[in-house]
């Protein structure tokens, strides 16, 4: 398995390490991406409070906005 690269952020270190952190367990724990997206959403709401949203894939292109530090 690849270990994660970060190109840009302005997530804390804490919170991109706990993210990193479920990350694996997720693969370790899913084969399925939609699973291991799922399980991703779920814990960082509950970390964090919700509206996390969570993209697990290896061909997609997408478009996405956040609340500053998150």
């Amino acid at each position: 398995m690849s270990t994660p690269v970060v190109k840009s952020s302005d997530m804390p270190e804490e919170l991109q390490s706990k993210v990193f952190e479920l990350s694996l367990i997720a693969v370790k724990k899913f084969t399925v991406e939609k699973e291991i997206a799922n399980y991703l959403k779920k814990e960082m709401d509950a970390l964090c409070g919700p509206m996390w949203h969570c993209i697990v894939g290896k061909n997609f292109g997408s478009y996405v906005t956040h609340g500053e530090y998150y």
